[in-house]
């Protein structure tokens, strides 16, 4: 362990304190070189008169300045043993030796130590010595984070994490499912082992790759295969690690940055989250951060200024290219951005396949089962997922994992921990008709998503599901379909509408409203799917980005607004009645999926439709295939 002089100085001072402390306690409590002499019980000054008359004292020792008494004498309480006492003696009694000499007794006197001055000046000095000891502790710590002694030289390094030859573990043949992302870097660690291949025919090495996708895609997990499949120096910075309070340290680091790779070059320079030093210059209020806008500075000259950065190349990650400076993102700094997507279901269960090796996994496990339940997850989703799936099986005390624990797995991923089942009452039966509204109208209206299963298990805000499963890998949804899940978000509220009544409407659908609301504005004023004509009057970007789009005015005028809260009035509207039509002409298939759902809290997707089968035809829900 290394040694450390300010946990040695904090233990020394309290320790220092006390020790002080006691020391004093010790000499003010006994007289002085008193030592081996001292006597434990006490005798009055009367009862040693009486046993110096009686002749029963054999000793006496001074103390003192003869204030304190050490005697031995014989005690006729106790067999005539020889006894030692202490007696404080008056300070008027000076025929008290003449006395003792007279009766022949050993007397024996004992000088004061001269401890009080030494006593009083350790004392007097000890708490000044602890304030400056104290002060000089806190100077050396101010000094540490400000770049002062003993730092002052290193306060503008790079901190960047050297490796000479990275040996993180993790190669190409770990990452799945992002084939298109790991093929564009598989060609730049080509440029780094085998230059010539590429600067015999004319090509320059890239300088710069922009890793650009959701989280939880791979980013970094990507820069990891690189710098273990490349074989050349890395070095790898977060975005943050660049900026201070203090004007001018994060140039500084850069300048350090960029000065330690050209002198190991070919090397790879990773940054995660370069967006924290990225963003747009000049787009707070007031012009920005100096020190921001400083340090971004500096990285653009270094990147491709007047000197270059030959040999080296710079990965980047973000989830926010938005935001990013344009000067960042031009030919020259980071030739190729990469885009780094959520995986389809070949990705899925490639990723799925990587993340199993090391889990026991039952018979009856399907990946692709597995994969096809889950669109939209990424990476760290489906490790999530399998790491839940494993943390049931033991808990459940399961040899491997099966289907149960990773359809469990799932919905606590989505929905959050099951909480404890409803009890039969009216609000449980309610939540049903809510729940078997859903259900209905996803199973009856052709362009709707299948159903899954349908539960009134809580989990989260939730009280009851409905679980839907998208058709596979929808890149364009049509307008159909968008009307048709418009009308199955509704499915609860007109269920209580038909079922209950107007007045017995309850708060459930809440959530359920808010996503209606947001479609139906899409579909005006983004998707031009309305009588407004195909118009794009909103922007996607959903977020104001401070400075840029502050002072941004809407591009429509006041009568264009009221027509669009028109036509989302007239969306809703439509799809709310055709929701209560399907209610009210299936009320008795709706009273039986209510009560078997009741009796059995879930009901899977298959068996609801072949229940709805009995009651009307069920349409067929083919894969939506965009004409383009």
């Amino acid at each position: 362990m290394k040694f450390s002089w300010r946990v040695a100085l904090l233990w020394t001072l309290p320790l220092l304190v006390i020790g002080f402390f006691l020391w004093q306690g010790a000499f003010s409590s006994a007289p002085a070189d008193m030592g081996r002499n001292a006597a434990n019980t006490r005798l009055t000054y009367g009862r040693f008169l009486d046993y110096l008359d009686a002749g029963r004292v054999t000793a006496v020792d001074l103390y003192d300045g003869g204030r304190t008494a050490i005697i031995e004498a014989v005690d006729p309480d106790l067999d005539n043993r020889v006894m030692r006492w202490r007696v404080d003696l008056p300070g008027n009694s000076p025929d008290l030796v003449s006395r003792l000499r007279t009766a022949n007794i050993s007397l024996d006197s004992h000088p004061p130590r001269n401890d009080g001055a030494l006593v009083g000046a350790l004392g007097n000095l000890l708490f000044p010595l602890l304030l400056i000891g104290g002060l000089f502790f806190l100077f050396r710590r101010s000094n540490g984070a400000m770049g002062g002694p003993g730092q002052a030289m290193s306060f503008g390094k790079s901190k960047a994490r050297f490796m000479m030859e990275a040996k993180t573990g993790v190669m190409f043949d770990d990452v799945a499912g992002i084939d298109e992302a790991k093929e564009e870097l598989e060609e730049v660690v080509t440029f780094l082992k085998k230059p010539e291949r590429f600067t015999a025919i004319g090509a320059r090495i890239p300088k710069g790759v922009l890793l650009v996708g959701p989280p939880g895609t791979g980013k970094t997990l990507l820069a990891k295969a690189i710098a273990g499949e490349a074989g050349v120096p890395f070095f790898s910075i977060s975005g943050s690690e660049f900026v201070e309070m203090f004007v001018g340290v994060g140039a500084s680091r850069v300048r350090d940055l960029f000065k330690k790779a050209k002198e190991n070059a070919p090397c790879i320079i990773f940054i995660d989250e370069i967006d924290a030093v990225g963003r747009q210059r000049g787009a707070g209020i007031g012009g920005g951060n100096d020190e921001r806008e400083q340090t971004l500075n500096q990285l653009l000259t270094e990147m491709d200024g007047f000197e270059g950065n030959t040999g080296i190349i710079i990965i980047a990650a973000t989830n926010r290219a938005d935001v990013l400076d344009s000067a960042l993102l031009r030919p020259g700094r980071f030739d190729r951005q990469v885009m780094v997507d959520p995986p389809d279901i070949k990705g899925r269960i490639e990723i799925l396949e990587v993340h199993a090796r090391n889990k026991k996994l039952a018979e009856d496990i399907s990946l692709e089962t597995i994969a096809r339940r889950t669109p939209g997850f990424t990476g760290a989703d489906l490790a999530n997922l399998l790491n839940e799936a494993a943390i049931l099986t033991a808990r459940r005390r399961k040899d491997g994992m099966t289907m149960a624990e990773v359809d469990d797995a799932v919905d606590r991923v989505i929905a959050g921990m099951e909480g404890t089942p409803l009890v039969d009452s009216k609000s449980k039966r309610l939540i049903a008709y809510h729940e078997i509204g859903h259900a209905i109208v996803g199973t009856l209206v052709k362009d709707h998503d299948p159903v899954q299963k349908v539960t009134l298990i809580p989990r989260g805000q939730a009280q009851g599901l409905t679980w839907f499963t998208p058709s596979e890998e929808q890149m364009l949804i049509s307008r159909a379909q968008i009307l048709a899940r418009i009308t199955g978000a509704l499915g609860g509220r007109a269920a209580e509408d038909v079922i209950f009544g107007d007045a017995e409407v309850t708060t459930g659908a809440g959530n359920d409203l808010q996503q209606v609301s947001n479609m139906a504005r899409q579909m005006v004023t983004r998707f031009g799917m309305s009588d407004l004509g195909p118009l794009s009057l909103e922007s996607s970007q959903g977020e104001v980005f401070l400075g840029r789009d502050w002072l941004s005015r809407s591009e429509y005028s006041e009568e264009v607004s009221s027509r669009i809260d028109g036509q989302v009035r007239t969306i809703v509207d439509h799809c709310y009645t055709n929701a209560k039509r399907i209610m009210q002409d299936h009320r008795a298939l709706i009273d039986r999926l209510v009560d078997l759902l009741v009796e059995r809290e879930t009901i899977d997707g298959d068996e609801l439709r072949q229940i709805v089968s009995e009651y009307t035809v069920v349409p067929d829900k083919q894969q939506f295939v965009p004409q383009l």
